[in-house]
């Protein structure tokens, strides 16, 4: 046995030396180039974030001059591309701590968002147990609170809970996922029927943010325990489908709800009919989203007034970026069809996406349709703004 041990030992110390010998380092893990990464970046800033990447990447950088943080975060960590650190940013985009934005702004953690932050959105090393879905990457998150503000927190008051649903879809030929709200009432009063909210989430994240990240349970038990909401369910879906069989489309368009749409009317809403003891029927039946959720709710919603009855976007609202917002589009007619359009945008949104938002409450009220428009003060496209808006939403649905 020590023979083996002996030969092991002599293998292993020859390899690194071969490494060493012509320059390749075998033993570099994906973590201790990110740390080389981050350590270079500690001691230089953007000039220590520069040999690690291309050529092109180096010029994009170089290039920026006034950019939002969301739009340099996607742009650097599309272009990040030297060596064996392609692998390491694919698989641990986890492990950056440090901030993007910080690299070429230099803020400090008092500058950061309140509210709730992506653990790669905030500066310096914050280790955080709980892991989030953000699209494929699963990464941490810090709550940072707002004085004075409880409305998201757990309070003494009843509880309703949170389940996860699956159920098989023929359309795409899967085991599709839900995470459902049931009011306190729902335990407690057996005989008793729920209007329905269909809450959608955003692009790059899914079915869970509702309830992690958006303190959806927290936020409806508080409500309900003060009298200001009517008890509802509310069932988060995962905003993407595929249907089963299907040729690849030519090209990837976001804005194409189709096949979700069919999942959603044709499966989703009969499949919770069946299961819940929902009220089931339009006027006791609604459907919002967050960012591109909102778009879907506002596609979904409009072409279907014989299930829906409420409709609200929370920084997406209308039918996306090519939406015509004539007269036709949107007839003063709709006022008789829907008990409530809301739209909500924060102040501190990328600009284009703000204005999007902005142009298309002031188009409804040249057109005389109306509706509920809020701006969350001092917020971006962020869960705080979300958090703010299903807070106002909330109460107003199903009390008609």
């Amino acid at each position: 046995m020590k023979k083996i041990y002996c030969v092991l030992i002599l293998i292993a110390v020859l390899l690194i030396g071969v490494g060493a010998f012509v320059g390749v380092s075998i033993i570099k893990s994906p973590e201790y180039a990110l740390m080389q990464i981050k350590n270079d970046v500690q001691k230089s800033g953007i000039d220590g974030l520069m040999p690690h990447l291309t050529d092109d990447a180096q010029k994009t950088v170089s290039a920026i001059t006034s950019v939002t943080e969301n739009q340099l975060v996607g742009a650097l960590f599309s272009l990040f591309a030297k060596d064996d650190y392609v692998g390491a940013l694919k698989s641990n985009l986890n492990e950056i701590d440090w901030r993007l934005d910080d690299v070429l702004k230099s803020k400090n953690k008092a500058d950061a968002v309140l509210g709730f932050n992506y653990k790669d959105k905030l500066t310096g090393t914050i280790e955080i147990s709980m892991v989030y879905e953000d699209g494929e990457w699963k990464i941490s998150g810090i709550e940072i609170p707002e004085a004075g503000v409880d409305y998201y927190l757990e309070k003494d008051v009843p509880h309703g809970a949170i389940e996860i649903v699956r159920y098989d879809s023929k359309l795409t030929g899967a085991v599709r996922e839900c995470y459902v709200y049931l009011p306190p009432q729902y335990l407690s009063e057996p005989d008793r029927r729920f209007p329905v909210l269909y809450l959608m989430h955003g692009a790059g994240e899914n079915e869970t943010g509702w309830a992690t990240q958006g303190m959806m349970g927290n936020i409806m038990d508080n409500l309900i325990a003060e009298g200001g909401c009517e008890p509802m369910i509310i069932v988060c879906e995962h905003g993407v489908a595929n249907l089963a069989g299907a040729e690849p489309a030519g090209g990837f368009n976001l804005f194409n709800f189709d096949a979700f749409e069919k999942v959603m009317v044709e499966e989703c809403v009969p499949v919770f009919d069946s299961r819940l003891r929902t009220i089931a029927d339009r006027d006791h039946r609604a459907i919002c989203g967050l960012s591109l959720g909102g778009f879907q709710a506002y596609t979904i919603g409009l072409n279907h007034p014989e299930l829906f009855g409420w409709i609200g976007g929370f920084s997406g609202s209308g039918r996306g970026p090519m939406d015509r917002r004539d007269a036709e589009m949107y007839p003063k007619s709709l006022n008789d069809d829907y008990h409530l359009f809301y739209i909500s945008i924060g102040t501190d949104e990328p600009a284009g996406m703000y204005q999007g938002i902005y142009d298309l409450h002031v188009a409804l009220e040249n057109l005389g349709v109306n509706h509920v428009y809020y701006e969350s003060p001092g917020t971006g496209h962020e869960w705080l703004t979300w958090r703010r808006s299903l807070h106002q939403f909330a109460p107003m649905l199903f009390t008609k």
